[in-house]
């Protein structure tokens, strides 16, 4: 880029680029196309991936890609999992995983069949003095076929059909990988496949019978990532790691083996005590709806209600924790008495019959407060609404 761009970019870092479109004629020497690329991924990037935004010469692709790029934390998370000689990332992207998995590898090879994605990618490793990363640009089925064995590959495909809509199923992604693992575990020791936040875990296990780990992500209680671990041998009790990454780095993790959720016994209470926990969103993703009630001996409100309860405080639960201030049914003459009381709350619904539009309709009551209101089904199938104040602040 000529002085001028890159001036212009570092003076409106932060400003509106609707508007900074409208001066574009105020700015002939500036490539303003190129300029406003670069202040809108900065601004995406900022919190995504700080790393990046805080140097000045990183150079950043088009919105899609961005969009679909790890954040920090996620990418630095594949990074302490993964470790060897060599690592062949078959995907990509704007290299944000890539770039922090390199550290645990003396070489490293980047694979994309966009040639621009290629050029940026190659600018931004040396940026960073990441030498021990080759950029090839080649189709990943291409390269796979010719490429010699590595300790990991790594892989992340799109999960968009042509029409640019998202997809869920294995087969649909681009490229199939479930066509495609057989060569993938013959061409590495180990692969990392990375999943939409919507897969179906047990489909994804069946199309991949070598997967020998499950890592589930979530930051500040959102679902990011599956990963899936896959081993040339296989593992009839696949590990699963769950991981919350909550504000001010309270980080909460939960692991199990499959088998043990499979045999644990499931504990519900007859009535709802003076704590309410609700696991974060990872272990939610992960269905170990039994395990985490026996390891912290809290009893859930119902087979089908993702919610537990103790007389006992727990706070090490990897999840939000409430205290019950009260408990109604849902006849009219309650909700009528609960609006008066309750102009204002945040509304959560768990195993009930309307969503909470509807309920919100119901009860014209308005979002946000401090209070909290569960409307669930409790042991003896009655639906009721529970009224709580959050304890936790880890998510």
């Amino acid at each position: 880029m000529n002085q001028e761009t890159n001036r212009f970019i570092y003076d409106n870092r932060d400003a509106d680029v609707l508007q900074l479109v409208l001066l574009s004629s105020r700015f002939p020497k500036v490539d303003m196309p190129f300029a406003i690329r670069q202040i809108h991924g900065k601004q995406k990037i900022k919190s995504k991936v700080p790393v990046f935004y805080n140097s000045e010469s990183v150079i950043y692709p088009a919105q899609l890609s961005l969009e679909q790029s790890s954040s920090e934390s996620t990418a630095q998370y594949k990074s302490s999992i993964c470790n060897g000689y060599s690592l062949v990332d078959l995907t990509g992207g704007f290299g944000v995983d890539c770039f922090f998995m390199s550290e645990q590898f003396k070489q490293v090879t980047y694979v994309e069949h966009q040639k621009e994605l290629c050029e940026l990618a190659l600018h931004n490793f040396r940026v960073f003095n990441r030498n021990q990363i080759q950029v090839i640009h080649s189709e990943t089925e291409k390269f796979l076929e010719d490429m010699d064995h590595v300790d990991w590959i790594y892989i992340d495909p799109a999960r968009r059909n042509p029409n640019g809509k998202k997809v869920v199923v294995l087969s649909d992604c681009e490229p199939d990988v479930s066509v495609l693992y057989p060569l993938l575990l013959i061409k590495a020791t180990r692969v990392m496949m990375k999943l939409s936040p919507m897969m179906d875990i047990s489909a994804a296990i069946r199309d991949l019978p070598n997967t020998d780990e499950i890592h589930i992500i979530s930051v500040e209680n959102e679902c990011k990532e599956v990963l899936l671990i896959l081993n040339q041998t296989v593992r009839n009790n696949i590990k699963v790691k769950t991981i919350n990454f909550g504000k001010n780095k309270d980080n909460q993790l939960f692991e199990y083996y499959l088998d043990d959720e499979s045999n644990a016994e499931i504990s519900i209470s007859s009535k709802v005590d003076k704590y309410l926990y609700e696991p974060n969103a990872a272990i939610m993703k992960s269905g170990a709806f039994k395990l985490i009630g026996n390891r912290f001996q809290i009893h859930k409100l119902n087979k089908n209600t993702h919610l537990y309860t103790s007389n006992e405080l727990f706070t090490e639960f990897p999840g939000r924790i409430f205290e019950v201030t009260g408990q109604q049914g849902i006849s009219k003459k309650e909700l009528k008495n609960l609006v008066l009381r309750i102009p204002k709350a945040n509304i959560s619904i768990r195993n009930f019959p309307l969503s909470v539009d509807e309920i919100r309709k119901k009860l014209t009551i308005r979002d946000g407060g401090d209070v909290y209101l569960f409307a669930c089904t409790i042991g003896d199938e009655q639906k009721v609404i529970i009224e709580t104040k959050k304890l936790s602040n880890l998510i």
